[in-house]
């Protein structure tokens, strides 16, 4: 039963071997505003990334280091599918499905050329394994690492390079 019970919960959830070393990033301060105002103010304005860019930032600051834990949900240990729920519930009350898998359906697919900051990244890293992040702009994103908790890591580097699978924008109009 519990061989069942693991080998269901990594189908479903996001169990990405990431070992490779990530890049940290640094952390500013930002104010609270609505993520889903500044999405839509980003595509007349280009001062609505820069609000976008401040809360997924404000947000990672007060979850960076927190250890990853398969099937994790809180500070205590947080799994990469858990943190991107958290994450967008956080800054815009959206409500994503609790597995990678699920989440990878959501939202309309684009192209790693159009990436803004608060789509989702998606990859492919062995195994039948899924894990997603969430892109902050300058080729960052913010993620769950197995190896390293909450943290920030670089989509060119040659480990998340090779497992790219596909990005997704989520909108209110898509939740």
């Amino acid at each position: 039963m519990l061989v069942a019970l693991v080998v269901v919960l990594a189908l479903a959830g996001c169990a990405g071997h990431d070992t490779r070393p990530a890049a940290r990033g640094h952390h500013h301060g930002a104010e609270d505003f609505s993520w889903g105002a500044a999405r839509a103010g980003a595509q007349n304005d280009p001062g609505g990334d820069a609000a976008i860019v401040a809360a997924l930032q404000s947000h990672y600051r007060d979850w960076a280091g927190v250890p990853y834990r398969y099937g994790g949900r809180d500070r205590s240990g947080i799994d990469c599918s858990s943190f991107v729920r958290r994450t967008l519930d956080a800054v815009e009350s959206i409500d994503l499905p609790r597995t990678t898998a699920a989440q990878a359906q959501r939202g309309e697919a684009i192209g790693r050329g159009d990436l803004s900051p608060g789509d989702l990244v998606f990859f492919r890293t062995g195994g039948g394994n899924r894990h997603v992040g969430i892109y902050i702009g300058d080729g960052r994103f913010m993620h769950a690492s197995t190896s390293r908790g909450v943290t920030l890591s670089r989509l060119d580097n040659i480990y998340w390079r090779r497992h790219y699978w596909q990005s997704r924008r989520i909108t209110t109009a898509h939740n």
